[in-house]
C-alpha cells in the first residue's frame, strides 16, 4: 500500500484526491456537474451524473498518481449530506431526481411536524431540529409523489440512500446497500443515542424500513470494488459527511476541539467525546464518526452549527454591488481603513441559521453615515463572517460546557488573513490555519487508512497535522465584547423581515 483514495462529492462538483503516507496530495481531479431549479425552493441533482462525474474524477486521478491498482490502499468517500436518492434495487435506476439538502420542497410537511407534537420526541432522538434540510421528509416525498413508489418500497424493490449508499452502491456493482452513522444521523430517521433507525420516527413519516440501507462504522472494512471503470476489489475503509470528515481531517479527535469551514456558508463541528450533548442554544447534535475494529467501536459526537452566508457576502459585493472584481480583492478593500467605522452588515439574504434560525430575517446594513465607503462596508462583510462564527463558539462552548482551547480554520475564506486575525480577538482564543487544507478529503482518506492499518491510530494521524499560521488574540474581551454587544443588536433589527 502506497497511498489512499479519497472520493470527494460535494454539491457543485465531484472531486477525487489520492493521499501519500504523510498526508500529501499525489492527485487531485475535480468536475462539475449540474445543479437544476425546477420550481422556486426545490433543488434537484441528476444521481447518474453524480456518479459518471465520480467515477471520472477517480479514474483520472489514479491516472495523474501513475500509481498501480495495487498501490491504493483503501478509497475513503466524503459527501454532501442530506442529498436524497431513490433507487430501483434491480437496474440501479434512480426512481426522480436527487432532492438537494437545499430543497425547501418540504417545509410544510415539517411545519405539520411540529403542529402535531413531534418536535420534541423528534429532537430528543435525532440531536436535530424539525426542517426540510434533513433527508427524512425528502424521502416522504419521492415515496408520496412517485406513482407506485410506496408499494414497491415496501415490497424491497427500492433503496434509499444518500449520496454515500448511492456510491458504495455503484462502487460495489450493486452488491452493497449501506450508510456510515454519520450520514445515517443526518437522516432525521435515526437515533443517535441506539445508533440505529427507529421505528417510531418511521411510522411517523410513514417510510418502511426495507428501504433504508445497512448502518456501518464511519472506519470499517465494508466492501470493495466491483464496478466498470475501476479495478476490482480495492477496500472501501471510510465513510463520513462532509463536515464530520473535515473534524477528523482537521484532527479534533479530543472533546473540546472545534474547527470551523469557512465557504458559501460556515460550518463549524466541536467534537464532545462519546456524549451526545443536548444544545440549549438551537444547535444540532450529530454523530461524528465511529471507529470500528480494533479501534474499539467508539462513537463521537459534535456540536455543529451552520452560518448560511459565509463567504457568499463577499460574492454578493463582488456580482450585486460591484464594489469588487473578485473575491481575492476584499482583503485589501477592508484593510483600507483601520476598522467598519461603526458598520454593521447582516448577511440574512436566506434568513438566519444557528442559534438564530429565523426563515423571516433578512440581510440589513446598518451604522451608515455620510463618512462610510466602500472599504467599511467591505470590512463590515469580512466582520459578519467572524460575528456569525463567533455567536457558534460561544454557543458551543456553553453548551458542552467544555472550555474552547482553540479553533482550527479551512475553506477559502480561511486564507483571509484579516478575518483570521478577527475572528481571534473575537472568540479570545487561538485561530489556526493548517498547511494541508484538503481537510475534508484528508479526513476521509484518514477513516479508510485506518480501517485498512494504512494509519495505525488516530494518535499517529493528529501527529501529522502541521499549522500554517496561527492567530492570537489582540483585542481587549471587554471590547470584542461590545463589538459582539453591537452585533447582537444589528441582528435583532434585521429579524422577523419578511
Amino acid at each position: 500500500m502506497k497511498a489512499i483514495l479519497a472520493l470527494d462529492q460535494g454539491t457543485t462538483s465531484s472531486r477525487a484526491l489520492i493521499f501519500d503516507h504523510s498526508g500529501n496530495i499525489l492527485a487531485l481531479c475535480q468536475q462539475e456537474f449540474a445543479q437544476h431549479f425546477p420550481q422556486p425552493g426545490w433543488v434537484e441533482h441528476d444521481a447518474t451524473e453524480i456518479w459518471r462525474s465520480q467515477l471520472g474524477v477517480a479514474r483520472e486521478a489514479m491516472s495523474q498518481s501513475r500509481l498501480a491498482p495495487g498501490d491504493i490502499g483503501a478509497i475513503g468517500i466524503t459527501n454532501q449530506r442530506e442529498t436524497t436518492v431513490l433507487w430501483d434495487r434491480a437496474s440501479g435506476v434512480p426512481l426522480a431526481p436527487a432532492i438537494v439538502w437545499q430543497d425547501r420542497r418540504t417545509a410544510s410537511t415539517c411545519d405539520q411536524l411540529k403542529a402535531s407534537g413531534h418536535e420534541k420526541i423528534i429532537r430528543e432522538k435525532t440531536g436535530l431540529l424539525v426542517d426540510a434540510y434533513f433527508s427524512g421528509t425528502k424521502l416522504k416525498w419521492l415515496l408520496d409523489h412517485i406513482p407506485g413508489a410506496r408499494d414497491r418500497a415496501a415490497r424491497g424493490e427500492l433503496a434509499f440512500g444518500t449520496v454515500d449508499s448511492w456510491l458504495i452502491w455503484n462502487l460495489t456493482g450493486g452488491k452493497l446497500h449501506a450508510t456510515d452513522v454519520s450520514n445515517a444521523s443526518r437522516t432525521m430517521l435515526f437515533d443517535i443515542h441506539q445508533l440505529d433507525w427507529d421505528e417510531q420516527l418511521l411510522q411517523m413519516l410513514d417510510i418502511p424500513r426495507s428501504v433504508l440501507p445497512q448502518i456501518v462504522s464511519s472506519s470499517e472494512l465494508i466492501g470493495v470494488t466491483a464496478c466498470e471503470g475501476l479495478p476490482d476489489g480495492i477496500a472501501l475503509g471510510g465513510v463520513a459527511g462532509d463536515q464530520q470528515a473535515a473534524l477528523f481531517g482537521q484532527a479534533c479527535h479530543q472533546p473540546g476541539m472545534a474547527k470551523n469551514t469557512y465557504g458559501t456558508g460556515c460550518f463549524m463541528l466541536m467534537n464532545t467525546g462519546e456524549r451526545a450533548v443536548v444544545s440549549q442554544h438551537r444547535l444540532i447534535s450529530t454523530v461524528a464518526w465511529r471507529l470500528g475494529g480494533k479501534h474499539g467501536n467508539r462513537t463521537h459526537y459534535a456540536l455543529e452549527g451552520s452560518v448560511f452566508i459565509g463567504g457568499a457576502a463577499v460574492q454578493w459585493l463582488r456580482d450585486g454591488l460591484g464594489i469588487i472584481t473578485s473575491s481575492a480583492e476584499i482583503e485589501a478593500l477592508a484593510a483600507s481603513v483601520p476598522d467598519s467605522g461603526g458598520v454593521y452588515l447582516v448577511p440574512a439574504f436566506a434568513g438566519l441559521g444557528a442559534p438564530h434560525w429565523d426563515a423571516s430575517a433578512r440581510g440589513a446594513i446598518l451604522g451608515l453615515t455620510r463618512g462610510s465607503n466602500r472599504g467599511h462596508i467591505a470590512r463590515a462583510a469580512l466582520d459578519a463572517i467572524a460575528f456569525q462564527s463567533a455567536e457558534l463558539a460561544i454557543a458551543m462552548r456553553d453548551d458542552a460546557g467544555i472550555p474552547l482551547g482553540e479553533l482550527r480554520v479551512d475553506g477559502g475564506a480561511a486564507v483571509n488573513n484579516l478575518l483570521m486575525q478577527f475572528q481571534a480577538d473575537l472568540i479570545g482564543v487561538r485561530v489556526i490555519r493548517p498547511k494541508i487544507t484538503e481537510t475534508t478529503a484528508l479526513g476521509a482518506a484518514y477513516l479508510a487508512g485506518l480501517a485498512v492499518g494504512f494509519w495505525e491510530s488516530p494518535e499517529q494521524i493528529a501527529s501529522q497535522w502541521t499549522m500554517d499560521r496561527a492567530f492570537v488574540p489582540g483585542a481587549a474581551r471587554d471590547k470584542a465584547a461590545a463589538r459582539m454587544q453591537m452585533w447582537r443588536r444589528a441582528v435583532d433589527r434585521a429579524k422577523d423581515w419578511a
